[in-house]
């Protein structure tokens, strides 16, 4: 077991690796196109708004770094669309120590994506300072990819307290999306722990594929009703067999505006500002994992309004804990990686510590042994690929070492 568990970590650094290596590439091409600068916006605090970012460079959906190179290709050889493409928006919420993380996730959306990508960001105060300084400091070929607003945690003000301490510090901050992002219609929400390993391109094409009622897309809980948790200590209404986890969360929210709810506490629909507030009170001494368990309750009286993408697009350690119950990750692969548990900062799982630390490392100068060839690239930081051959093992200077 713990020779498959390394053989299967050190497969999925080498194809991280191999991924960036594509992606630097592409970049070092790009600084001959230049671009502008993110049209960075700063929302103060306590004053909620949405924000619209032009876009800038487009791309069609994809999935493989091959079909990536093909799409961004024909852009550069001069096949742009007349028209450009509005922006993906992307939200996150960080609070207390998560200011690193989530970096490493807006690094990770920012590398696999093809679009330009619209961030927005909840955070703390205290943090708004340092997100700032870190977004700024990339390279302007990469900003380029992406505008960003930073916005104060805002919750209704007679319920915050209530609100901020559900759960974890924060986390039921999604919930409050389509209310405060008025002037955007969709939105991909990530907690701070996920990791892009496939393009956002392909995420946001599942709206395309909503029906006339569905409005949300979300992935079950667990595959496996034999240790799925919802189905045996739940206390609450809960949608499906297993539930849904809302780590990666899809929201058309013009339809989440204008819908009215079904739900068990009136006779008629309510509207989604009507319905939170009246539902906490309902179950809140009920629920274990806060507001997940909240839209576990609203979907479970409105399933027509859920559609469900695989659980590859949201891969957690529960997927492999009790052995490999996810099959389309088996099938094609990872395509998000949720690192719940903490699992990117300790040992337990050491293939999710060292995808993780790939991506977070990205940015300096990094040396990559494959066999008898080395390879030194950066990719935040474009410079010529030193690659070394010989029979004998060449002598590195590399200023970052591989996360073992």
């Amino acid at each position: 077991m713990r020779r498959y568990i390394r053989a299967l970590a050190l497969c999925t650094v080498f194809a991280v690796f191999s991924g960036l290596y594509v992606y630097s590439k592409l970049f070092y091409a790009d600084v001959s196109v230049g671009g502008n600068g993110p049209k960075r916006v700063f929302i103060p605090p306590r004053v909620p708004g949405a924000g619209r970012g032009a876009a800038e460079k487009t791309g069609s959906d994809g999935g493989t770094a091959g079909y990536i190179m093909r799409q961004r290709g024909q852009v550069e050889a001069g096949g742009a669309p007349s028209r450009p493409e509005p922006p993906m928006h992307l939200a996150v919420v960080a609070c207390g120590e998560r200011l690193e993380e989530t970096l490493t996730m807006i690094k990770s959306a920012v590398l696999f994506s093809l679009r330009h990508l619209y961030l927005h960001i909840f955070a703390e105060d205290q943090l708004h300072a340092s997100f700032m300084e870190a977004l700024e400091s990339w390279p302007g070929f990469i900003r380029s990819r992406f505008n960003y607003t930073v916005y104060s945690i805002s919750f209704p003000s007679e319920n915050a307290a209530e609100w901020k301490k559900l759960f974890k510090p924060c986390a039921s901050q999604r919930l409050f999306l389509p209310l405060i992002l008025k002037d955007v219609d969709s939105i991909v929400y990530v907690d701070s722990d996920i990791l892009f390993l496939q393009p956002v391109d392909r995420l946001w094409a599942f709206l395309s594929q909503f029906n006339s009622s569905q409005l949300a897309a979300m992935a079950p809980e667990h595959e496996e009703p034999r240790i799925a948790w919802y189905n045996r200590f739940a206390r609450h209404p809960f949608y499906g067999r297993t539930g849904i986890n809302s780590g990666v969360m899809l929201m058309n929210m013009t339809r989440m505006r204008s819908t009215f709810f079904k739900n068990d506490m009136t006779s008629v629909g309510l509207r989604w500002e009507e319905l939170l507030m009246p539902l906490l009170q309902k179950y809140k001494l009920n629920i274990t994992w806060g507001d997940q368990d909240l839209l576990n309750i609203i979907f479970h009286h409105n399933p027509e309004s859920l559609l469900e993408f695989p659980c590859q697009w949201n891969y957690r350690p529960d997927h492999c804990i009790y052995g490999s119950n996810c099959a389309s990750a088996e099938e094609d692969g990872v395509y998000i990686l949720h690192g719940n548990r903490g699992v990117y900062h300790d040992h337990k799982q050491p293939a999710f510590r060292a995808v993780y630390e790939a991506i977070r490392q990205v940015g300096v100068p990094l040396c990559v042994r494959f066999s008898k060839t080395s390879v030194h690239y950066s990719i935040f930081n474009p410079c010529k690929f030193n690659i070394h051959h010989s029979d004998t093992p060449p002598l590195l200077h590399c200023p970052v070492s591989l996360p073992s």
